[in-house]
């Protein structure tokens, strides 16, 4: 299996391609889970407030560079502020939250989770995003599920260019629109439910795919997004598929694949609209 390609965010820092997603993850599960990730290969790892696993998380990341298997650099963790924590103030008070449990002196990726635009106070708590960015506490920030006008929005407001930006994503939602914007700012998209969920594993184009290509369908889908660019993190609970989700940098797509996995394209959401969230 070929380890993960890495790309290379608009300040410099590198970040693994495919990583390892911890959404519903139980705490209880989360450090033998993520212990297993990153015995596979991953060094990639999201995780977020909201989830309840920093803990988990956190430890699996020490044990793993305390045994000497890698250093902590070589390791990228991305946590996200929550909703409720939102204002300047209050993002200082949940980053120390969230470095508390996972037990780390500094963090990869910080973002925000999600816009909430009646609320107007994604700005100010970017703002805290800038200085924590500035002290060195973080490598990178960014934001999740922003829509183009509410990162227009931001960056009118602010100084530094959002890293990433986390979003829905996969072949009947591609966000060709956004990841255009995304593309001519900089600014990488990670794909959360990179499979719809898994819903998109059951389309004919996939599984025909699939049969071609002589890959599973999260495989061709996975791959889908590698090829358009897209960071992928989707989640698993066995090493099994753990290991077929990582095992995507060996094989590639036609462009006549390609093209058919585009078309799939009808905006169905699995998720939330962020433009409804707050």
């Amino acid at each position: 299996m070929e380890p993960a390609a890495k790309v290379t965010l608009n300040n410099g820092v590198l970040m693994d391609q495919a990583g390892y997603g911890t959404y519903k993850v139980p705490p209880a599960d989360t450090a033998s889970l993520v212990s297993a990730a990153l015995s596979l290969g991953y060094r990639h790892i999201d995780t977020a407030a909201l989830y309840g696993n920093e803990e988990g998380v956190g430890a699996a990341v020490r044990n793993f560079t305390d045994a000497g298997h890698v250093v902590r650099e070589d390791l990228f963790v991305t946590s996200k502020l929550w909703n409720t924590d939102q204002g300047y103030d209050a993002a200082f008070r949940a980053f120390d939250t969230s470095m508390e449990k996972l037990g780390f002196d500094y963090l990869d990726l910080y973002l925000i989770h999600w816009p909430c635009p009646a609320r107007g106070l994604f700005t100010e708590t970017y703002r805290a995003l800038e200085e924590l960015y500035a002290q060195g506490r973080i490598r990178a920030i960014g934001v999740s599920n922003f829509h183009r006008e509410h990162l227009e929005e931001l960056m009118d407001a602010t100084s530094v260019v959002p890293a990433v930006n986390q979003v829905e994503a996969h072949p009947w939602l591609n966000q060709s629109d956004l990841l255009k914007f995304h593309d001519a700012h900089g600014i990488r998209t990670v794909a959360w439910s990179p499979l719809g969920r898994g819903a998109v594993l059951e389309d004919p184009v996939v599984k025909d795919i699939a049969v071609d290509t002589g890959r599973s369908a999260a495989q061709v889908v996975l791959r889908w997004h590698l090829q358009n660019g897209n960071t992928v993190i989707p989640k698993a609970s066995s090493e099994d598929r753990m290991a077929a989700n990582l095992d995507i940098f060996s094989f590639e797509l036609s462009a006549e694949q390609m093209s058919a996995l585009n078309e799939l394209d009808c905006g169905r959401r699995t998720g939330s609209d962020p433009s409804e969230v707050n």
